[in-house]
């Protein structure tokens, strides 16, 4: 077991709520769990946790630690590294996307399944005619991408929800030209190392149980602290 505390405060809200920058920045730091690495069986099983918490996502944090060490990146929260992400060196796109994207997917999966807040079931069946709509396109995207990646769900700076998928470990806050900009609400990780354990090559399977898991709470706050919609 990880630890039952929350996810860390500062953390959370310079990365997971992607809107605004925060005021007091007090350096990149590589969080907790929010639960149990058994937590969200049978959905997710045990051992993909544990080595998906430990291995891949602690890999990424320490891979970004060292490409950001010495530079002006240890000073700054990743949201505005990601806003001119472009100039800088690919791994810091790659290490600082996979630190972040995995940071957001823990928060918004929870074991303890409650209502779906009025606010976003509201924003979704504004954009999406119904949840039932949503829920079909968000699972056609996150199944169909090719290859490794994931599939968001995010705010527009225009107002409206969308859905997208992005390669490897890209997110929407990236200025890079094959990425639809927005703020991130709810992040389903698609590379294997994610599910195969479990699924195998079954992605639609995994997919699928994951509605089972998702915090709506979480993804609740994301919008509101958004101030988009």
């Amino acid at each position: 077991m990880v630890g039952t505390a929350a996810i860390a405060a500062p953390v959370l809200s310079a990365v997971a709520s992607c809107a605004p920058v925060p005021e007091k920045f007090d350096g990149h730091k590589f969080p907790e769990l929010g639960y149990s690495f058994d937590a969200l069986e049978p959905y997710i099983d045990t051992m993909t946790m544990e080595v998906h918490y430990t291995k891949h996502h602690r890999g990424y944090f320490n891979n970004f630690m060292s490409a950001a060490e010495g530079t002006e990146l240890l000073n700054m929260p990743l949201e505005q590294i990601f806003e001119s992400i472009a100039k800088y060196p690919v791994g810091v796109r790659n290490y600082g996307g996979g630190f972040s994207n995995h940071v957001l997917f823990w928060e918004n999966m929870t074991p303890e399944q409650k209502d779906i807040p009025s606010q976003i079931r509201q924003a979704i069946e504004k954009d999406f005619n119904s949840f039932d709509k949503f829920r079909e396109q968000f699972s056609i995207s996150a199944t169909t991408h090719f290859g490794s990646g994931w599939a968001w769900r995010a705010a527009g700076y225009d107002g409206k929800l969308f859905i997208t998928a992005t390669a490897n470990q890209d997110n929407p806050l990236m200025n890079i030209p094959d990425v639809k900009k927005g703020v991130p609400l709810l992040a389903l990780d698609v590379w294997e190392h994610a599910y195969y354990l479990k699924y195998q090559n079954k992605r639609a399977e995994y997919v699928d149980n994951f509605w089972n898991v998702v915090n709506w709470e979480a993804v609740n706050s994301r919008l509101t602290k958004s101030g988009l919609v």
